[in-house]
């Protein structure tokens, strides 16, 4: 459920605690903005949270592994648990007032392009034809930003009233939609992971036991972010919560700084590792990424629908996922290798860090217990008639009766509610467009057109899968990109008679794997990217290198394996 702009609310390059004789960032009264990308990224003060970011003012030299009796001066500002995992929700510069004058005008002219200066077909209403241009219009925003996501949405929505393009309550409707408060209470669920420090404890597990080598380092990271990723909805919240601190502190450690020639003994490869592993770890669980979620809603407005949505997604995802992520540290071991081979003194720093963390809390095991819950009732919950929405609303109150999250944490969670305004208002046009008959009239164009050339439906569904993913190149955004593309191509591949229910998970997937395309793809991207261990063109060649290997495992691997569950 992520994007350049996510730089703007992390700057990871701050998230490191110091080592000797590394003198860390946060010990400055005004630290300067470290980020590529903006000059105006500032660190702010908020209310401490259990977890790896905190530092202490009263040693000149604190370790990875200090955390706990420390005083806290400075922090990370909020993590916000979204996708942009997967969401893009950018705050405004506090030097910029109303919208950006020229992505405005941009915005708004593509609306007003569309509704009057294109011809309106014979088969599409008047009404239909002013949605889709109100629809392009708010598409063209959120990727632009003349405004902050939630902002922008809320002015499309206000002109399809106004317009009276759509009814209020049909305008609205989408905001009573299952899935979008799902997506929200889960956010509130990576808050607990983040506030307990439950995530960090269990990465730095991983790094005990398998971190005697840089490799082993790197799947023990991998394979707690896979273990993680189900319960905390949000790549760019476990890159910037949990593993970037990590990878930062440990290559600190080895002699590994950012923007050094340096950054290759250690911190270069754990980035990169890390990073193209985060888009297979999202991919693997339906409740791993925000933007899985809209996925199948989109899907369910155009007639594809999953029973066990939670089990059927994970099964079809488990073999090529779990594959790509046991290579993947192989293969950016050989094509992008450290300079440091073994890191002996990960495992010690890990226990020891452990060992000042003091046995697991009671709100841990609180934690732990009330994921096991949901999670089981995300699996059983069908055969038990508990939805998946009410499976997450019990573990939410179960959270609050216990005092592991407050409502002051709900409320604070400003990414959880600018995603329901703005999800709902993408899934509620996106739903009415298909109720318009806009929908069934492109995939009606563009079935005429994979006829004329007489593809199969395999051939076609390669074609349609191939253009999706590189179409990313041009988005900032995987939430931006389905909520423009996802419904128009599924809509493709249903004209081209390719299986509905592969295709709408085969592109939800896909939806994952572009996020480390490039620096600017998602959230964790502009995170992992902005702490400065990797440089720009490596970004772009491991990128690409990365998805090639992807789309073969994923191509072969998964092929054959949805064949064996009967999806085609």
């Amino acid at each position: 459920m992520e994007s350049l702009a996510a730089l703007h609310s992390f700057s990871p390059t701050t998230t490191s605690l110091s080592f000797p004789p590394c003198r860390s960032s946060l010990f400055r009264r005004s630290p300067k903005p470290t980020s590529r990308f903006s000059s105006s990224a500032t660190v702010t003060t908020f209310r401490p949270l259990r977890s790896p970011l905190l530092v202490a003012p009263s040693k000149p030299h604190c370790s990875f592994l200090s955390r706990r009796s420390l005083k806290p001066i400075l922090l990370l500002p909020p993590i916000h648990a979204s996708s942009k995992d997967d969401n893009d929700s950018t705050p405004a510069a506090a030097s910029v007032q109303g919208a950006k004058l020229v992505p405005l005008v941009i915005s708004v002219a593509i609306g007003l392009i569309v509704r009057f200066a294109i011809p309106r077909p014979a088969a599409v209403t008047a009404q239909a034809w002013q949605l889709l241009a109100i629809f392009l219009s708010t598409i063209a925003g959120l990727v632009l930003s003349p405004l902050p996501v939630g902002a922008w949405a809320f002015l499309g929505l206000t002109t399809s009233i106004v317009t009276r393009t759509l009814s209020f309550s049909t305008a609205f409707s989408a905001f009573t939609s299952e899935v979008i408060w799902l997506i929200v209470i889960s956010f509130f669920f990576a808050r607990g992971f983040v506030k307990t420090g439950l995530g960090d404890r269990i990465a730095t597990y991983f790094v005990k036991w398998l971190g005697k080598s840089t490799l082993g380092l790197s799947y023990g990271l991998t394979i707690s972010e896979a273990l993680i990723a189900p319960a905390m909805p949000s790549t760019t919240a476990r890159a910037g919560g949990v593993f970037l601190p990590i990878i930062k502190s440990l290559s600190l450690s080895a002699g590994s700084k950012p923007g050094d020639p340096s950054a290759k003994k250690l911190g270069s490869y754990l980035i990169q590792s890390q990073f193209q592993s985060a888009g297979n770890s999202s991919a693997l669980f339906l409740t791993a990424a925000a933007q899985n979620l809209l996925c199948l809603k989109l899907a369910e407005e155009l007639g594809v629908k999953f029973s066990s949505p939670w089990v059927y997604w994970f099964k079809a995802a488990s073999l090529p996922a779990i594959v790509c992520l046991l290579v993947t540290p192989l293969i950016l071991y050989k094509i992008y290798p450290p300079e440091t081979k073994d890191t002996p003194e990960a495992p010690a720093m890990a226990a020891k860090k452990l060992e000042q963390m003091g046995p697991v809390t009671k709100n841990e095991w609180t934690m732990v217990g009330t994921m096991v819950l949901a999670v089981s009732l995300w699996i059983f919950g069908d055969a038990l008639g508990i939805p998946s929405v009410v499976a997450a609303m019990i573990g939410l109150s179960i959270l609050l009766l216990l005092g592991v999250l407050d409502w002051n944490d709900c409320l604070s969670e400003k990414s959880a509610w600018d995603t329901l305004a703005w999800f709902a208002v993408l899934v509620g046009m996106a739903g009415q467009l298909t109720n318009l008959g806009i929908v069934t009239w492109m995939s009606s164009c563009v079935g005429k057109l994979l006829q004329s050339l007489s593809l199969s439906w395999p051939a076609a569904f390669g074609v349609l899968q191939a253009s999706y993913f590189l179409i990313h190149y041009l988005f900032a955004s995987q939430t931006g990109h389905v909520g423009a593309l996802y419904s128009a191509f599924l809509a493709m591949h249903l004209a081209a008679n390719v299986p509905g229910v592969l295709a709408a998970l085969a592109l939800a997937y896909n939806t994952n794997l572009f996020g480390a395309l490039t620096h600017y793809s998602s959230g964790q991207a502009a995170v992992y990217y902005g702490a400065g261990y990797v440089e720009l063109p490596d970004i772009f060649k491991v990128g690409f290198t990365m998805a090639t290997v992807n789309a073969i495992i994923w191509g072969v691997v998964g092929s054959l394996w949805w064949k064996f569950l009967g999806l085609y």
